[in-house]
This record gives C-alpha cells, sequence and structure tokens, in this order.
C-alpha cells in the first residue's frame, strides 16, 4: 500500500532516520576511523547483519514508514568523506564553535561539558566528486535484502543535505562560496537520483537550515532566512530531476540536550521548508520549545500531496511520552491542516556518533517508538 492510499484510512508512523547500532558494530567502526583496520569482510557482514535486524524491529514495532537505520555509517554528515573526491578528513583537533548564541546564554552549562558544537571535521582540498559509488550501492543492496518478504508502506534512506554538507566541510579549494555550494549541489545529486532509482525515497537531512541562526551570534532572523532562501534553492538544483512525491526533508535544532532558547522559530521557517520541492517536511514539534507551534499552521494551506511529519516523540529527553500524548500532538496538528496530511515522527534521529553513549538508551528509543505507534492508532480512531 502506497503512503498515498494509506494516509486516506488512518494515521502513519515514521521516524528521521538514524537508529542505535549494535555496539560491536560500534567498535568495529571506531577502530576503521582510528586506522587500526580489520578485515573488511567482518566489517561488512556486522553492517548487513545490523541493518537486517534493525529492518526486523522497526517492522515489528509497526511503524509504516522505515529506514536502514544508518547502520552503515559513522554519522549523518560525518560519512561523506568517504563518498566524495577532493573532500579528506581534518587531522588534529579541531574545537567546535566557541560562540553561538546559545553558548552565549549559557556558558557555563556549556563549559561544564554538556555538547554543544560539532567542528567540521572534513575540508574540501581539491574539486568534488562522487567518488562512493561502491559504498552507495552496497548499502542499497543491504537495504534491499533485509525488506525481503515485508510489506511497508515506505521505506527511506537518509542523505547529507547540500546545506549539511557546506558545513560539515571546510572549502579549501573553491574561490567563492557559491562555486562551493554549486559544487555539493551537483556532487550529492549523485546520490540522491541513486537512491531514489533503486526504489526507496531519500531524505534530505538538513538540521543547519534551522540552526544556522543559533550558531551565528550577530546573524539577524532576517538574515538567517536569506541565508537559508539560498540553501534551499541549491537544494532544490540538487534533487531536479527526483519528482516531490520521492523526496523527505528533514530540518531540527540538533541532537544536544541543552536549553534551545534561541532555537529559530518555526514562523520564520514554514514558507522556506513550503518552497522545497518534497512532498514530506519532517521537524520538531514534541520538544517543549516547540511543541506551541502547531497553531501557526493554521494559517497555511497544505497542497494535496504534502505531509507534515511532526516530531510525536524527542529525542531531547529520556522521558517516554504518554500514547495519550501522542495521540494529543497528533491530533492537534490534524485539526489545523487536515488528517490525510500529518504523519506521526520523530523529532530528531537517536545515534549518537560510534565512539560516544548514546545520550538516550536504545532500550528507552524501542519505549519511545512504542508509544509513537500507539498514540497514532488512538489518534487514527478519533479521526477515522
Amino acid at each position: 500500500m502506497s503512503i498515498a492510499s494509506a494516509r486516506t484510512k488512518r494515521i502513519l508512523t515514521t521516524h528521521v532516520g538514524s537508529l542505535p547500532r549494535p555496539a560491536s558494530l560500534s567498535e568495529l567502526m571506531v577502530a576503521r576511523m582510528d586506522g587500526r583496520g580489520g578485515e573488511p569482510a567482518v566489517f561488512a557482514q556486522a553492517v548487513r547483519t545490523a541493518v537486517h535486524d534493525c529492518v526486523a524491529w522497526q517492522a515489528d514495532l509497526g511503524l509504516d514508514v522505515i529506514s536502514d537505520g544508518e547502520q552503515s555509517k559513522t554519522g549523518f554528515f560525518a560519512y561523506v568523506h568517504e563518498r566524495l573526491g577532493g573532500v579528506h578528513r581534518r587531522t588534529g583537533k579541531h574545537p567546535g564553535r566557541a560562540h553561538t548564541k546559545e553558548i552565549d546564554a549559557f556558558p557555563e552549562f556549556y563549559a561544564a561539558g554538556h555538547s554543544g558544537t560539532q567542528p567540521a571535521g572534513s575540508e574540501c582540498t581539491g574539486p568534488l566528486a562522487y567518488t562512493g559509488h561502491d559504498i552507495l550501492k552496497t548499502d542499497l543492496e543491504n537495504l534491499s535484502a533485509a525488506l525481503k518478504g515485508r510489506d511497508l508502506v515506505d521505506v527511506f534512506i537518509p542523505a547529507a543535505s547540500v546545506g549539511t554538507v557546506e558545513g560539515a566541510v571546510v572549502n579549501q579549494h573553491y574561490k567563492t562560496e557559491e562555486e562551493f555550494l554549486e559544487a555539493i549541489s551537483e556532487t550529492m545529486r549523485v546520490e540522491y537520483e541513486a537512491i531514489v532509482a533503486a526504489g526507496f525515497s531519500v531524505q534530505l537531512d538538513d538540521p543547519r537550515l534551522a540552526m544556522h541562526y543559533m550558531l551565528n551570534p550577530e546573524m539577524s532572523v532576517e538574515e538567517a532566512r536569506k541565508w537559508a532562501r539560498r540553501r534551499v534553492e541549491a537544494m532544490n538544483h540538487s534533487i531536479r530531476n527526483i519528482p516531490a512525491s520521492r523526496v523527505r526533508h528533514h530540518t531540527c535544532y540538533g541532537i544536544n540536550m541543552g536549553p534551545r532558547t534561541h532555537d529559530l522559530e518555526m514562523k520564520h521557517l514554514t514558507d522556506l521548508l513550503l518552497l522545497i520541492n518534497a512532498d514530506y517536511y519532517s521537524f520538531e514539534f514534541a520538544n517543549p520549545r516547540h511543541e506551541h507551534e502547531w497553531n501557526i499552521w493554521a494559517d497555511v494551506k497544505m497542497p494535496e500531496a504534502k505531509m507534515l511529519l511532526p516530531g510525536c516523540v524527542t529525542h531531547a529527553t529520556v522521558l517516554v511520552e504518554h500514547p495519550e500524548l501522542v495521540a494529543q500532538r497528533i491530533v492537534r496538528f490534524a485539526d489545523v491542516v487536515g488528517r490525510e496530511h500529518v504523519m506521526a515522527s520523530t523529532d530528531c534521529g537517536f545515534a549518537s556518533t560510534p565512539r560516544g553513549t548514546p545520550e538516550v538508551h536504545p532500550s528507552i528509543v524501542e519505549a519511545k517508538f512504542r508509544s509513537l505507534v500507539e498514540g497514532a492508532r488512538l489518534a487514527s480512531e478519533r479521526l477515522f
């Protein structure tokens, strides 16, 4: 059953894509990152097994639209240095930003070791080119194999957006920011189109679109919107050959558990999001800084095919949301944009880097997903 037909019968469920990986796979991944190698065949098998188990886990929980859990990737943007020619991992220590709107507002909190911002881990030293065809082919094959015998509404694969790659890679080659942006757009287009050609939807992971305002202390809202509009244009150029029905867009405010008082308000983003040539828009809503924002969508006329994927459970707390609360959140959105325009999702991904202890333990992720599925069932009873 397709999304188009299924959404007329009930509230569908999905998530942002990144899911906890097995500890054994994390250990192998860290060893490779540190240059300690290991048998490639052992790592490849570990990834295949992790993808198979991750797909089975999502399906058994009752999620409708699932992913490969990004099991093969070291992070939602860190993976790009393995797939882009002209890009290399940066050596030495590179601290994150010393000043952001959030760090400047709560210096003691962040000085105590709480996560703030991650530094760009790669640099561009030559012409960009997509060289990760074999890695991507393996990802696509692993997911296809894991899906055999399963009947799901849809399957997606996340990929770093143009703006995300721009923020993750320090430009040491292109003469201007505009040249760099155009090169990223053309290069990442290869990955996006290959994912869709394999029969999956592509999700553009784009937290920078919402976070750029917070990351730059001197930037005004209007300056942030101007910056974001240009990235939307570049993003649309990169997906120009893909039907909107096969594109999801995700933006958020990061994975750290912080005060979040300087998040760009959704009222400054809604018009920009709807310019993206995608039919599905994923964003934070279960976060207490943003739960009040459901009502701004009442003034937005939703095109017939498009759906909102508001987060109904969050990564920003280990508290497990009650299914009744999840249902209430779904119904609020359905009341303002229509039930067929809402798919229940999560605020963000749940997998930290393979080096760290996940901020939300896998057992809690499962409990949150169970609440998400049950909440969608309750909301469906009320709405259909």
